[in-house]
């Protein structure tokens, strides 16, 4: 059986709006949300399960990626992602069915960099421990193998596999 993986993305660059949640990508940002797809079918982590934001620039993030990487694959909006709080998004994931192997949850600072923060074991790749310590910055990526169930996932409790932040 192949392990549980969480794949973390922060939403792409986003605009200005009149309320936070109407915010949309910018051009740039679709160009880094379609990256971010591409780079995902590259590295063979097309998810089974799409937890995303409601805030429009994380659906716009996911609709680009997801249409490059798994065209069809509907996505569950969960607010508890834009409520933006460690704890909030881990209680997300912690609902994710067992027969689903690849998670990607769309999101925002802080709780995405946090995320990458609490979860790490400390084991994983030297390289993505040292990209990930400089922040996740709009449009970055960041993979996760999980030793048990996403219903038992705890801080400390994943090994970061790949930090990346898809040129566009």
């Amino acid at each position: 059986m192949s392990p549980h993986r969480l794949v973390l993305i922060r939403h792409a660059q986003a605009g200005s709006a009149p309320v936070d949640v109407d915010r949309p990508l910018t051009e740039h940002g679709l160009r880094q949300a379609a990256a971010i797809g591409s780079w995902l079918g590259r590295a063979g982590l097309v998810p089974d399960a799409v937890l995303v934001s409601p805030a429009r620039r994380a659906v716009q993030t996911w609709e680009r990626a997801g249409v490059v990487l798994v065209p069809g694959l509907q996505p569950v909006l969960d607010a508890r992602i834009h409520d933006n709080t460690v704890g909030a998004v881990l209680a997300a994931v912690r609902e994710t069915p067992d027969e689903v192997h690849t998670l990607a949850v769309v999101g925002h600072n802080p709780a995405v960099g946090q995320l990458v923060t609490v979860l790490d074991d400390g084991q994983g790749t030297p390289v993505a421990r040292q990209d990930a310590r400089n922040g996740v910055p709009a449009g970055g990526v960041a993979v996760f193998d999980l030793a048990g169930p996403f219903a038992d996932l705890a801080p400390g409790g994943a090994t970061l596999t790949e930090f990346t932040v898809p040129e566009v």
